[in-house]
């Protein structure tokens, strides 16, 4: 594969990877990348850029919280308050930073999915769709009765990214009451606006 999105290899990006990321995240970034790939393919989108998103979408995902933190607070401007004193949302706009300062990448629609992959935003593009959803089911981490419940949707005849997508909102959401943690409010906004266009 010839990338020309970065300044580095693939080569080089996965050795960077396997060195700060743990063995799960790892393999969870590699599946993400492979069926971003595949996602784009099927949609019509760039595979190379799908591929590279995927693989760096969790690139911060292990970094110190605190750190993280410091970061954002620094240099992102649009964190939602509940994304940003959350571990689990917090690494995806740090991941974008990080991307494009020390990746090199400077294409915002990589960038953008990036940033977007865990709690989304409202009118995404088919290519952001794509690299939050090849997240949720990749096939080296994820199990498989948690993928198939999303992956059914991406065979419709008609928007089959939106039902996808919706899908796996109402889950984290169902999710996110179960355990009573707090939900952000961009999250929520996508839910109510793909239930608008999906009824």
């Amino acid at each position: 594969m010839t990338i020309t999105y970065t300044k580095m290899t693939i080569d080089e990006i996965l050795q960077n990877l396997k060195r700060e990321l743990n063995e799960e995240r790892y393999e969870h970034s590699i599946g993400v990348a492979e069926m971003a790939q595949k996602l784009a393919e099927k949609f019509g989108c760039d595979t190379d850029k799908a591929y590279l998103a995927g693989l760096l979408h969790d690139c911060a995902k292990c970094m110190d919280f605190e750190l993280s933190k410091e970061i954002a607070i620094k240099n992102i401007y649009d964190l939602d308050e509940t994304e940003k004193n959350n571990k689990k949302t917090i690494h995806a706009p740090v991941s974008a930073y990080i991307a494009r300062e020390k990746y090199g990448i400077s294409d915002n629609e990589i960038l953008s999915a990036i940033r977007l992959h865990t709690i989304g935003k409202c009118n995404m593009s088919d290519f952001e769709k794509i690299i939050f959803i090849a997240d949720k089911i990749e096939h080296r981490t994820r199990k498989i009765e948690f993928r198939e419940k999303i992956e059914k949707y991406l065979d419709e005849k008609e928007q089959p990214l939106d039902k996808a997508m919706f899908q796996s909102f109402e889950m984290t959401i169902e999710s996110l009451i179960k355990r009573q943690l707090p939900i952000c409010l961009v999250t929520v906004c996508v839910y109510n606006e793909m239930l608008s266009k999906l009824k």
